[in-house]
Order: C-alpha cells, then structure tokens, then sequence
C-alpha cells in the first residue's frame, strides 16, 4: 500500500500503523483515560447533518479565508504537535513544506524537535509558535523575541496542558519519548528496521527550543521523559493576567488554545485575544470533556464577530469543516490528520492529506449550493 492508494484518514491511519514501531502509531493515536472525549470528537460531527440547497449559481467558488492576519488558501491549518520528528525523519521540516504548497498556515509547538529559527528560514507560509509558559518565566520572553526575529505571523498560548494527561495506551505499550527500547518494545522497533535506521543515523532528536534547558538525546542517562518534562517544567500558577501580558509584549495576532467554555471565551475577549482554538488537545487531557464542535454553537453565540474561533479536534473531513463553519467557526486545524499522512509518506503524505481536504471542501461547498464561505449558515445544518 502507498500513500496514493490513501484516500482519507482511515486509510492514511492504516498505513502509518504499518510503517511505524506499536509505541509511536499508538502514541498517535491514544488519549486519555479510557478514550472517550476522542472518540466523542468525531463522533459529534456525526450528530449534525448538512442541509443542501439547488439551482445556486457557482460558476464562482472560493474557499480562501483571513486568519490571524494572513491569508488562507482555506479554513483548516495544521495544529502544532510535539516531536514531529519522531513518525519520519523530516518531521516538522515537511509538515511546513507541505503547509507552504498548501497556501495555509503551520503550527510549531514549544516541544517540537525542530527550532524556531530553522522553520523561520525553511518557508513563507504563515506561521504560528506554540507556548506553553514554563516555571522559568524567562522562556516565554526568550520564545517571543525569537519568534519575532524569526517572523512568524501569530503566537498561542495552550492552557490545557498544566499537567501531562494520563495516557495508559503508552504505558501499555512501554513508550517513553523520546523513545528508547524496553522489553516490551524492542520487537516492535526490531520489526521497524528502516525506522529505526533513520532514527539512529539522522540528526540528533532534541526538544529543539529548550535544549539547552534540559539535557535530551540517546544517552539514557540523560533522557528526561516528555511527560516527565511537563509535570516538571510546566507553571501551574498560570493566570489571565500572565496572557494579556504575553499579548501586550507579542503586539501581532494571538490565539488561545484549549478553551472550552463560554466564560473562558469571554475572558479571552477581554484580555486582547486575535483568536480562540476550541481544543480538548484532541482527547489527550481530561477524558470526558465535552468535545469543541458541541460547545461551537454556545461559544459562537457569545463572542462571534468579536474574536475568531477555531475548532480543534475531531476534523477528519471535509464536511466537517463545513459543519463547524456554519455554526460559527472561521476555521478548522488537524492534528492527527496530518501525523498520519506523515508517518505514511513524509512530505508527500502531507501534501496529499491537505489536497485531499481542500478537495472535499471545494466539493462539498458546491453539493451544498454554497459558492462562498460566508453562504454556510446554521440553517444548512439539522442536528439528529
């Protein structure tokens, strides 16, 4: 099977699991606890159905969009996720390519295997880093001041992540990441071969913004676990106050991720926020959280027009982004819909995945009768 016999997630999913080691494919695509709220992601687009109207006029069709202060060639973008470089040996570096020929923006996560810099000078896409604010506070200030030497077109914030979520399918599976071999994942790397060739002979896997605050690498002895990481080096004394500062000292578009109420969403307003990212962190977290695309409409009622709303988590189609447009959001990003493609095929896994999407969402519009964006209204939408 190869990537050109993928024709949606499930089928990018499937071929990841045969090219990756067991701890990394379920790395992917494990959550929390036992697994609810990511199922329930998905599962809640499968609540709403689309209305379609005839006989519109789409001799013209766009799905281009604003996002952030950049334009989009259209509503979905791919989220950050740490340690790309973990599923192929391009990691991140192909994810934003592959971003960059897709005309929509990338997302670099503070613990991505890749620096800042290296991203800044690989593309022209737009870019967003990733924060999450540490216990040493002068991270943040460093991440601002290199990100704006470098620059990226927008920051976020992620709130959700105070503590590491239990994720019982890595310990199941003996995963520590960076990996190294246990008992109960040596065959599974063994059965890898190339995998594991790539992982030993290419460049050095490092968390590549904090490097020189940790030590990482293949030395046992000095290998601090990416769970241990957060529950060490995470704040917990987090407040509303620490993100206005960081939207003051930023002074460019910013986004909030991980809000999942109408009071948080309000908050967000009121502090300067450009953008909100409606995120569970896809399940990974708190298990029996409701899921972003049920608390859309709640939240679009209240701060519609006064910020712009992003749903992340759950989008595995097309017409998913066409549900969660209606209902108010402006755009889409993906996570695991992306680390799949990549794991299967690198870049050009990537690029497929996001051609894919964007050819659903063009067709989609015209089997609706929209011709833009703005026709998807919450009356295109029943919910069963």
């Amino acid at each position: 099977m190869s990537i050109q016999n993928c024709h949606n997630f499930r089928d990018f999913r499937r071929l990841a699991k045969r090219r990756l080691p067991a701890p990394l494919f379920h790395y992917i695509d494990g959550a929390a606890d036992d697994e609810w709220t990511a199922q329930h992601n998905v599962q809640a687009f499968e609540q709403v159905c689309l209305i379609p109207n005839a006989l519109a006029d789409l001799s013209s069709l766009t799905i281009s969009t604003k996002l952030l202060g950049r334009e989009l060639s259209m509503p979905l973008f791919c989220s950050p996720t740490g340690m790309t470089r973990m599923f192929h040996p391009e990691g991140e570096y192909a994810v934003a390519r592959a971003a960059e020929k897709a005309g929509t923006l990338y997302s670099l996560s503070t613990l991505s295997s890749v620096s800042i810099e290296n991203i800044g000078k690989l593309t022209n896409t737009p870019k967003m880093f990733q924060i999450y604010i540490h216990k040493d506070r002068g991270l943040t200030q460093e991440f601002i001041e290199r990100c704006k030497l470098a620059h990226f077109d927008a920051l976020c914030l992620t709130v959700d992540t105070l503590v590491a979520g239990n994720r019982e399918r890595d310990r199941r599976t003996g995963l520590m990441m960076p990996p190294h071999l246990t008992l109960k994942s040596l065959l599974s790397f063994a059965l890898h071969p190339q995998w594991a060739w790539h992982y030993l002979r290419g460049e050095k896997f490092e968390l590549a913004n904090v490097v020189d605050r940790i030590k990482t690498g293949s030395d046992q002895s000095d290998l601090i676990s990416v769970m241990d990481y957060v529950n060490s080096q995470f704040d917990r004394s987090v407040v509303w106050q620490d993100a206005e500062h960081i939207i003051q000292q930023w002074g460019k578009p910013f986004a909030i991720k991980g809000i999942m109420s109408v009071e948080d969403a309000k908050r967000a307003v009121s502090i300067g926020a450009s953008a909100i990212m409606i995120s569970n962190h896809g399940g990974r977290q708190l298990d029996g959280c409701v899921a972003p695309f049920d608390m859309l409409p709640r939240i679009a009622d209240a701060v519609g027009g006064q910020v712009e709303i992003i749903i992340d988590g759950g989008v595995r189609r097309g017409s998913h982004v066409l549900k969660a447009l209606a209902l108010g959001a402006n755009a889409c990003s993906i996570g695991r819909a992306y680390l799949f493609p990549l794991a299967a095929g690198g870049q050009a896994g990537v690029e497929r995945a996001l051609t894919l999407l964007r050819h659903e969402i063009e067709r989609d519009m015209i089997l609706m009768g929209c011709a833009s964006l703005s026709d998807l209204t919450p009356d295109k939408l029943l919910r069963l």
